[in-house]
């Protein structure tokens, strides 16, 4: 028996927010899109084109605020091969929530408070 990644899953807010912070913070596009028959919830997965793993974006029609993720530590990590360029774009962006220079990462925060973890390609 063999078990390999297929997705994450993360509830959003606001979709075309989110979708428009994945392609430009981290270039992933759409990949499928499924729409529930009676409008109650969208599902969008993206994909960075490379890996077979996707990330699923879902949106609930009647969710009427912010999602509380309270203590979560979950996070997702991304590996780039352009570390300062990514830094520059991320600060431009403003959405740098954490650095450990030390460590030699930091996270970005997506539009409902989710981070993400850059990591250079090269350590």
């Amino acid at each position: 028996m063999k078990f390999t990644f297929a997705h994450n899953n993360q509830n959003v807010y606001d979709l075309e927010k989110s979708l428009e912070f994945y392609d430009k913070a981290l270039g992933l596009k759409e990949v499928r899109r499924n729409v529930a028959s009676d409008g109650s919830f969208i599902l969008v997965f993206l994909s960075d084109g490379e890996s077979k793993h996707q990330l699923e974006l879902t949106w609930l029609r009647d969710w009427d605020r912010p999602y509380n993720l309270g203590d979560n530590e979950i996070h997702l990590a991304f590996k780039v091969d352009d570390f300062e360029g990514a830094h520059r774009l991320h600060s431009e962006m403003d959405c740098i929530c954490y650095e450990n220079k030390e460590m030699g990462i930091y996270f970005i925060k997506d539009p409902d408070g989710y981070w993400i973890e850059i990591i250079p390609t090269k350590r």
